[in-house]
């Protein structure tokens, strides 16, 4: 990358003198080797010299410390040493590494380098240094971003004074600062000022930039950051009702599914302990969610946030669906979107609750442990009033796949085995306080509504079991799933 920053409209842009300029550095075997040329050079056509990281190098020379990294930064020196000829302040060619009949050339010095090997390729230069690259990006590139800034004093431990702030969901947080902040924002083509989503319960608007703090905080890559917008723009929605699902007593929250070939780009988890540690794409994407409601929308625990038990996922629910091990089509194919598309679901959801079957070898017999075990989900007389999102393990999809069962077939013949007896389900049934008003008696109720049932497919390939994820109230009441395809 040569000459892409004009010296006369970009305000602190260090010009080269005239002449033959050299940037090396102490740490780079190259610049080693081509101290004698650079000297002969020096004594001869005269040359500049800039060092990155000692200004004693090369020793017996004239040299310009560039430690700060200023001129290599603002004339992209990518490779040490690299040998510019400037002209007016401005460079006009350049080459990297050594090559002794190139220098020889370029300089016009015929016995240059004669006691040197012919050729060496160079180094990284420390301006590209991935360590040190989003530091020099804010220091000398301009920060893009606009958020306010925090200063923290400098006896102030920064991981304590964001809990003190407030800011965190009980764990500890990574640091927002500019360069991370930066350096997550190149994980969207999206510009940093785009409002995603108003996000409640305080409505406030949140921008791109503000997702991506979040999601520093909560320890994303950039890479994930285009699922974090997704999550955030269908938790926002009407159809989600992330204010009700915050203000429910019940221990409910966003449950995040992933479909599509980012799943495996970004490296989630759609296998064995799916729903548990030790994924970080997983863990953080969900986490970041909840800290933007946190932060941004103000849905903290204790205030708008009402959960009398509240549960794990709260604090992060996200996983992928394990599509190529899958007998059905995606997850994401129910709300409209094709297979091979990118999207996330968000299902308003409670922990998971595991269903035994290591037995059945026919479908028909499983799906009757489904079913079963569906039935007294939250309670075996609450009906229609909950969907649910149920999770199946390779070795139970394994019996459909070989029945050459559907997923239509399963849920049809789910929702069949659900239709129960009213006047099993009224209140005051089997002594039983809780149920369906009196008036239902001897009417056949379904459990679910015809949507209610979700089938998704994770899970390790050991273990005859499945699990169900209990919804909140679903409805134009309560909360439905919000599919969102995702955008880089």
């Amino acid at each position: 990358m040569v000459g892409m920053t004009d010296p006369a409209t970009t305000p602190g842009f260090p010009t080269l003198p005239d002449g033959f300029v050299a940037v090396v550095k102490r740490d780079c075997p190259t610049c080693e080797l081509v101290a004698p040329a650079l000297g002969e050079l020096q004594q001869t056509s005269g040359v500049t010299v800039y060092s990155q990281d000692d200004p004693g190098f090369p020793g017996g020379l004239a040299v310009i410390d560039d430690r700060d990294l200023s001129v290599s930064w603002h004339h992209d020196i990518e490779t040490v040493p690299t040998l510019i000829r400037a002209e007016n302040g401005a460079e006009v060619e350049r080459i990297v590494g050594w090559d002794r009949d190139r220098w020889r050339a370029f300089t016009a010095h015929t016995t240059l380098g004669e006691d040197l090997s012919e050729y060496s390729p160079g180094c990284g230069s420390l301006s590209v240094d991935p360590s040190l690259v989003d530091e020099l990006r804010v220091r000398f590139g301009g920060s893009s971003v606009r958020g306010r800034r925090v200063e923290i004093a400098e006896l102030e431990d920064e991981f304590e004074s964001m809990f003190e702030r407030g800011w965190s969901d009980g764990l500890p947080l990574v640091p927002p600062t500019e360069a991370r902040v930066t350096r997550m924002l190149e994980g969207t083509t999206r510009a940093p000022g785009d409002v995603v989503a108003v996000v409640p319960p305080d409505l406030v608007e949140c921008t791109v930039e503000k997702v991506a703090v979040n999601a520093v905080m909560a320890g994303c890559r950039p890479e994930y950051l285009p699922v974090v917008i997704g999550a955030v723009e269908a938790a926002c929605t009407d159809q989600f009702n992330m204010h009700g699902l915050l203000a429910t007593t019940m221990p409910m929250g966003p449950v995040l599914i992933v479909n599509g070939p980012i799943r495996q780009a970004i490296g989630m988890n759609s296998g064995g302990n799916v729903f548990g540690q030790g994924n970080r794409a997983n863990l953080t994407i969900g986490r970041a969610l909840q800290l933007v409601v946190r932060n941004i929308g103000g849905g903290r625990p204790g205030e708008v946030d009402r959960a009398a038990h509240g549960g794990p996922g709260k604090v992060s629910f996200c996983f992928a669906e394990d599509e190529e091990g899958s007998p059905w089509e995606p997850l994401a194919t129910d709300f409209g979107v094709d297979p091979g598309v990118d999207a996330v679901t968000l299902f308003p959801g409670e922990s998971p609750k595991v269903i035994v079957d290591q037995l059945s070898r026919q479908p028909e017999s499983l799906t009757r442990t489904l079913a079963m075990s569906l039935r007294a989900m939250h309670h075996p007389k609450l009906v229609r009033g909950f969907d649910v999102l149920l999770a199946i393990g390779p070795e139970h999809s394994r019996i459909y796949r070989e029945a050459g069962w559907t997923k239509e077939q399963l849920v049809d013949r789910l929702h069949e085995l659900l239709v129960l007896d009213g006047d099993e389900m009224i209140r005051g049934a089997a002594g039983i306080a809780e149920g369906v008003p009196e008036i239902m008696a001897g009417t056949p109720i379904p459990k679910f509504r015809p949507e209610g049932i979700r089938i998704v497919h994770c899970g390790g390939g050991a273990g005859l079991f499945s699990v169900m994820i209990g919804g909140w109230v679903n409805g134009p009441v309560g909360s439905d799933p919000v599919c969102q395809p995702i955008t880089p």
